[in-house]
């Protein structure tokens, strides 16, 4: 007997979603809370999911695509299991910060603001983590590492294979 594990976990994401259509159908003002729950649905914002829910709110798909693509919270394409982010502020970038991306990028063999294959990482940069006392700092999921060398960066990315 073959496990058809993939198209099971497909339906059901299918039919969570349908039941969150039907929960905002109709309601005002639902556009960025449908929107978050879809992402949490999938990890993202399927151009079909997006297309469904200017249907169900009766918008324009334009005004779907311009909210998703105006907030930093919506995402276009699949994720991975591990987001890092790369502190790339004043304080970071001046202790090194520049190498410390690097040495992350060529470890895992993505550019900025991609997604490993297996999707196991996304790498991304940001403004500031608020930990300018630890600079360099990056976070990888909720856990925030200071005081970086590239590495260091390195050995810590090796713990969330």
């Amino acid at each position: 007997m073959s496990c058809n594990c993939g198209e099971s976990k497909s339906l059901e994401l299918q039919e969570s979603f349908q039941e969150l259509l039907k929960k905002y159908k109709g309601t005002r003002g639902a556009l960025i809370p449908l929107l978050q729950e879809a992402q949490e649905i999938y990890g993202y914002l399927p151009k079909e999911a997006m297309q469904q829910i200017s249907g169900t709110l009766n918008i324009p798909f334009s005004k779907t695509y311009g909210v998703v693509t105006f907030y930093s919270q919506f995402h276009l394409k699949p994720r991975g299991r591990n987001i890092i982010r790369v502190c790339q502020g004043t304080a970071c970038h001046v202790r090194g910060a520049t190498k410390v991306f690097d040495a992350v990028s060529k470890k895992i063999q993505v550019a900025k603001n991609e997604t490993t294959k297996d999707l196991r990482y996304t790498l991304e940069t940001v403004a500031c983590l608020g930990a300018c006392g630890l600079a360099p700092v990056m976070m990888v999921n909720e856990d925030t590492h200071g005081r970086l060398t590239a590495d260091k960066a390195g050995g810590i990315i090796e713990r969330y294979e």
